[in-house]
C-alpha cells in the first residue's frame, strides 16, 4: 500500500503544516504503508492554459513536473493534502496543482482512493481550508476520511494536539483503505456528479475524445 503526502507551504522545513504532514505519514508508516512526501513548492508546476489536450488525448502537454507528481498520486492508494491558510484559502502552489487536474475530475481518476487534509492557520478558518482540499479529493472521485487543523493563535498546545491527531488519522487512512470503508454521503455526491456531468461529456464528445472514450469504457454513458 502506498500513501503520498503533498506539502505546499513555501516555508519548507520551518512549516507548521509540514509537522502535521510528517506526523500523518509516520502514522501511515506505523500502520504498514509505504510513504512518500512531495514538496510541490520546490517543483516547477506551471499554470493551466486551458488547451483541452488532456480532454482530447489524455495527459498534459506542458513540460514541467506536474505529470510526474500526478502519476505518483494516481499510483497511490491514499493521498494526504496539506496547506497552510493563505488569505482564507490554500497556497497558490497547491491551487496551481488543482487547476492542472481537469482530466482527473472529468474521468474521476481518484475513484477507489482515500485521503484526508491538513492545515494550520494564524487565527481561524481551519474548517474552510480543509474543505477546499477535501472537496478536491471528492470531486476527483475519491473519498476523504476527514481532516486535521489548528489555529496557531491558540498557543503551542494546539499544535501538539494536531500533530498527535494527524498521526492517528494517518493510521486510520491505512485502515480505511484495507477495509474498503464506505462513505454513503460521498458516494451520493459521486453519483449525482456523474449523472449531471454525463451531459457535458455527451455534448462535447467530439472535442473531448479521450474523456468520451473513457466514459464509454467505464459504462457511465
Amino acid at each position: 500500500m502506498k500513501i503520498v503526502g503533498i506539502h505546499s507551504s513555501p516555508r519548507g522545513k520551518n512549516s507548521n503544516t509540514l509537522k502535521l504532514l510528517d506526523a500523518a505519514l509516520a502514522g501511515a508508516a506505523d500502520a504498514g504503508a509505504d510513504i512518500e512526501s512531495i514538496d510541490i513548492t520546490r517543483l516547477n508546476i506551471s499554470y493551466c492554459i486551458a488547451c483541452d489536450v488532456c480532454h482530447k488525448k489524455g495527459g498534459c502537454p506542458i513540460k514541467d513536473d506536474f505529470n510526474n507528481v500526478m502519476d505518483k498520486l494516481l499510483a497511490a492508494d491514499g493521498i494526504i493534502l496539506s496547506s497552510p491558510n493563505y488569505i482564507i484559502n490554500i497556497t497558490a502552489q497547491l491551487k496551481t496543482l488543482f487547476d492542472r487536474s481537469p482530466r482527473i475530475v472529468h474521468e474521476q481518476l481518484f475513484e477507489g482512493k482515500y485521503g484526508f487534509s491538513l492545515t494550520t492557520t494564524g487565527s481561524g478558518d481551519v474548517d474552510f481550508v480543509l474543505k477546499i482540499m477535501n472537496d478536491y479529493m471528492v470531486i476527483c472521485g475519491g473519498n476523504t476520511v476527514g481532516g486535521v487543523g489548528c489555529a496557531m493563535a491558540e498557543g503551542p498546545s494546539v499544535l501538539e494536539a494536531a500533530v498527535e491527531n494527524s498521526h492517528e488519522m494517518g493510521k486510520d487512512l491505512v485502515k480505511a483503505i484495507r477495509e474498503n470503508r464506505q462513505y454513503p454521503e460521498q458516494d451520493t455526491v459521486h453519483k449525482m456528479w456523474k449523472e449531471g456531468f454525463k451531459y457535458a461529456i455527451l455534448n462535447n464528445k467530439d472535442q473531448w475524445a479521450h474523456n468520451y472514450d473513457y466514459w464509454l469504457e467505464k459504462s457511465w454513458i
